[in-house]
């Protein structure tokens, strides 16, 4: 029997955003191939089903709050990370862009904590197969990838970062957050939690053990942050704009491109990845060259909006298929 942890509604939600996101399926079967296998459908499902077919790609789902299913859309199309806007009222962690989008139901753990650990029990039965349990990750083919769970804290850093602490409980309790331990080692984990915005490094970086990452800023990796490792901060973040100004169609100048290359260069040498955000969004054809500029210099994550796009599976998707390296001067 497959499943019963996600409810009616959950399923349902997930399988309008699937219908939605998912290209044209050359080897989906006719429905009426389908009528027939469904005759005999328990041998067509497995366990860890839920994401199957679905290819992890490097991808952040920036404000990932405003998708009209957090987290699923996000996973939906192969993104390795999500990205959650908190606020603190009254001991509560809400979700929104602003305090204006806030309501009672939009919390951090009915949209993240809750639906990943969902997932994760998914990919992780209970079954005679097993001799030890599994930590496996959220997506079916990969099962090693680790969710990047970006939190955001709006509200101020020490009096939210608790309480954010507290909310991720139940991953905790699981097993399932990436870890550094008392001694310093790393264990990877299915989730790992990357507090972003006012989140305070002191409460990172000299705390052990602990399962809290901080986002460091990228430009200052070789200077005043020269002290940050991957153990503190696995991805360095900066936005788009304040390195590198306006590239107009996309096209870096020299100047532009050895920021770039020094960055990353100082980022690899410490092993931690690289994400760029408020990246341009229009012109589509300047967004493009710039995903694809970001990506063959070595960005980790690509920060997207567009999540279908970014995912290669729009018309504008096309320069991902065909691994095109534009934008060079």
């Amino acid at each position: 029997m497959r499943s019963t942890l996600f409810t009616t509604t959950s399923v349902a939600l997930l399988g309008a955003v699937l219908a939605v996101v998912e290209p044209t399926d050359p080897y989906r079967v006719s429905e009426s191939m389908a009528a027939v296998l469904a005759y005999n459908s328990s041998a067509y499902h497995y366990p860890t089903d839920f994401t199957r077919n679905i290819v992890p790609k490097p991808l952040h789902s920036h404000n990932d709050y405003w998708r009209d299913v957090p987290f699923y859309s996000a996973i939906s199309v192969g993104a390795v990370s999500v990205e959650a806007d908190v606020w603190l009222y009254n001991g509560t962690l809400y979700i929104g862009h602003e305090t204006s989008a806030l309501t009672p139901a939009r919390t951090f753990d009915s949209l993240y904590v809750q639906p990943i650990l969902q997932t994760l029990r998914r990919q992780n039965p209970n079954s005679t197969f097993l001799t030890a349990p599994t930590k496996n990750g959220v997506f079916d083919t990969a099962s090693g990838q680790t969710l990047y769970l970006w939190i955001d804290m709006k509200t101020n850093g020490a009096a939210t970062f608790p309480y954010a602490a507290a909310a991720l409980k139940p991953l905790r309790d699981a097993g399932y957050l990436t870890t550094v331990t008392a001694n310093g080692t790393l264990i990877p984990g299915p989730v790992t939690v990357i507090g972003t915005g006012n989140t305070p490094l002191n409460l990172v970086q000299d705390i052990l053990p602990r399962d809290v990452f901080y986002d460091a800023p990228l430009p200052s990796l070789g200077t005043t942050f020269s002290n940050i490792t991957a153990l503190v901060s696995p991805i360095a973040s900066t936005a788009f704009s304040s390195s590198f100004g306006a590239v107009p169609n996309g096209v870096f100048n020299q100047s532009q491109m050895a920021t770039l290359n020094t960055q990353i260069s100082i980022a690899q040498g410490k092993g931690i990845g690289i994400r760029y955000w408020d990246t341009p969004g229009f012109p589509i054809s300047t967004r493009n060259r710039v995903w694809s500029v970001l990506y063959n210099a070595g960005a980790s994550l690509i920060n997207v909006d567009d999540l279908v796009a970014g995912a290669g599976m729009s018309d504008f998707g096309n320069f991902w298929k065909i691994g095109q390296s534009v934008g060079y001067p």
